[in-house]
């Protein structure tokens, strides 16, 4: 059997190539590819080996991207370090996961399923990124701010930045809220076609995107609407993905 690796930590990577061998020295990793662009340009010239593993939060944004390119007919396990959402999504549609870190006796469970499955079951990927898209629009934030509670809706998220270690959403009115989600769990929520990870620092809207600048090393700085008095440049490494994200590619 043939697999291919789509992870962009290198660490988890390895450990996962590490593991597939013990488990089963005859399996062979073909690739390990570490974004979204990586893998459409693998896929142009290659074909899809007997199993795939996705990671779903990728460099360059969420892996359920890749699915609005390409026909995906292979059986997919995917890979989070998260366990509330995703393992929900992945429950309801007859797939697999696999949480960070990854153990060896969840993997090897994987991999015997997979191999029940792949001769008798096809599932549609790209119905299933259009559900997940669908459903996170639908995502609710439960505030808490003091005695109080109040309800935001992921559609009125303008942006959502860090400051001291915390995470806040601003809505498109201005209002600015705490939340108890880290960046990374919300860039796997929000909608890849509308939310894009600048930084370390921000995940915006492109509806929030007002005015944009040339900066140095390549970079784009972002005026916000609502305003932020926090400086918004595009990290250097990102800057080539937010722009083709900018006209839809």
């Amino acid at each position: 059997m043939k697999v291919l690796i789509v992870e962009d930590e290198p660490t988890a990577a390895r450990r996962l190539e590490k593991l597939i061998g013990e488990i089963d020295p005859t399996i062979e990793v073909i690739e390990v590819l570490d974004s979204i662009e990586a893998t459409l340009q693998w896929a142009e010239g290659h074909t899809f080996p007997d199993l795939i593993f996705l990671d779903i939060h990728l460099a360059d944004g969420a892996s359920f991207e890749i699915f609005n390119h390409l026909n995906i007919e292979r059986p997919i396990v995917f890979t989070t370090a998260y366990d509330q959402y995703a393992i929900q999504a992945f429950q309801v549609n007859a797939l697999d996961y696999l949480l960070k870190p990854i153990k060896k006796e969840e993997l090897t469970r994987a991999l015997q399923k997979f191999g029940k499955w792949r001769s008798t079951t096809t599932i549609d990927y790209q119905k299933l990124a259009e559900n997940l898209q669908s459903a996170n629009q639908e995502k609710r934030f439960l505030i808490r701010l003091g005695q109080n509670i109040r309800v935001v809706e992921m559609k009125d998220a303008a942006y959502f930045y860090t400051e001291n270690k915390i995470t806040f959403i601003v809505t498109r009115e201005g209002k600015r809220y705490p939340l108890d989600e880290s960046l990374e769990k919300l860039e796997e929520l929000v909608d890849s076609r509308t939310f894009f990870r600048i930084n370390r620092q921000f995940l915006v809207n492109i509806q929030a995107i007002g005015e944009m600048y040339s900066y140095s090393k390549s970079r784009v700085k972002i005026q916000l609407e609502p305003p932020c008095e926090i400086e918004t440049i595009v990290s250097t490494e990102r800057s080539p993905h937010f722009k083709k994200w900018l006209v839809g590619e």
